[in-house]
């Protein structure tokens, strides 16, 4: 196992009627920003119980915040921030909108540039951020107990990460109730997307981390079998609940010391949502699997081990087992309703490699966890999805 530094300081708050607590996890006598996206909070119920909460706090609203958050959303936040002299931000939503409301938080505290895009470009520090919270109401994205946000810019087309132990939620309210209301392709885009943030960190290669192996296989084998029943039966609390805490532990850091990481199909999938538009969990799906075909032969030991102890494969043929562990993947995804091919978007496969090369070689991206995921290779990847 790798040398490893964690903490993860965030308060979770889980569970049935828990919004009602953001009073006493409110700080007191302080200026609150409350963002939000587009206006399913309002329909869903969670806007009504939040203003019932917040009486008696000094709030700003700010809604709009986009399902792939808008740098140039962000800026006029972070205008008001000043404006207003806001001294705490309250996301209600979706990851998007947490990771829009992080940006935020170290946004309005940036002075090393003129520019807080350079936060995105990682060319300095975050050395301060307004300290946040949320109510989250999609599982997904972890953004809920990590300190990682993603944030798209229409005026250069790109979609980049950025991740500090500065914009850690303060607390996070997680009500499973309030996932009731998700679509069909809402709720199939957040299981494949916590499928494979475990994925991500799990399919590299052997570092001796059996724990941290065995509790992403536990997280993937929970996501397995709940996800058919939450389509069946979409108002089940305890498998909302279970498939809620399962985004949350697939990116909260639990898996992570020690081990190598991967994150190609991430990257990847970035600039394909950047170029087309895909949902981020459509991209997921499609490029996944084609990242392990890829590099079959440097995750062959991890995909043998996820092949006997994720699904349950018997052969001794350690070739035959890895490409049936891929192939109950891509079905699982489609199980969904999730497409796993470019084509099926209408999108040409040649065409979308050519343009993530060049996405890719703009902005110096090497991904995967030997690095080796340059221009030329994405650009393969994509050109078999």
């Amino acid at each position: 196992m790798n040398n490893f530094d964690f903490c993860n300081p965030t308060r979770v708050v889980f569970g049935k009627g828990t919004i009602a607590n953001l009073t006493a996890l409110l700080p007191p006598n302080t200026k609150i920003l409350m963002t939000y996206g587009g206006g399913s909070i309002k329909k869903n119920g969670v806007y009504t119980q939040v203003q019932k909460v917040l009486k008696g706090f000094d709030v700003v609203e700010f809604g709009g915040i986009e399902p792939n958050p808008r740098y140039e959303t962000l800026m006029r936040a972070v205008e008001i921030v000043k404006k207003e002299k806001v001294g705490f931000l309250l996301s209600v939503g979706g990851g998007s909108t947490l990771d829009g409301t992080k940006f935020i938080a170290a946004a309005s505290c940036w002075t090393k540039t003129e520019d807080p895009w350079d936060i995105l470009l990682g060319k300095f520090q975050i050395e301060e951020a307004l300290p946040l919270g949320d109510v989250i109401t999609l599982p997904a994205t972890g953004s809920e107990m990590n300190g990682g946000a993603v944030i798209s810019r229409n005026s250069t087309g790109q979609k980049l990460a950025f991740i500090s132990p500065m914009v850690f939620p303060k607390f996070s309210i997680i009500d499973p109730e309030v996932t009731y209301s998700l679509s069909p392709r809402q709720t199939a885009n957040g299981i494949v997307d916590t499928f494979v943030h475990v994925c991500e960190q799990y399919m590299t290669y052997d570092v001796n981390s059996p724990l941290q192996d065995r509790m992403a296989q536990a997280v993937l084998k929970t996501v397995i079998e709940e996800a058919p029943k939450v389509l069946k039966d979409p108002c089940n609390y305890d498998v909302r609940a279970n498939l809620f805490w399962c985004a949350t532990v697939g990116l909260n850091g639990w898996i992570a010391p020690g081990v190598v990481q991967d994150w190609a199909t991430h990257m990847i999938g970035h600039e394909l949502t950047a170029e087309y538009g895909l949902d981020h969990g459509q991209t997921l799906a499609i490029v996944m699997p084609n990242v392990w075909h890829r590099f079959v032969d440097k995750k062959a030991d991890k995909l043998f081990q996820y092949a006997r102890e994720v699904w349950g494969i018997t052969t001794h043929d350690r070739d035959d087992a890895i490409q049936a562990a891929i192939q109950k993947t891509v079905g699982f995804f489609r199980s969904l309703g999730v497409k796993t091919s470019l084509a099926e978007y209408n999108i040409d496969a040649k065409e979308a490699a050519e343009k993530v090369r060049q996405r890719f070689f703009a902005i110096g991206m090497e991904a995967g966890e030997y690095g080796k995921v340059n221009g030329d290779v994405a650009a393969e990847i994509v050109a078999n999805c």
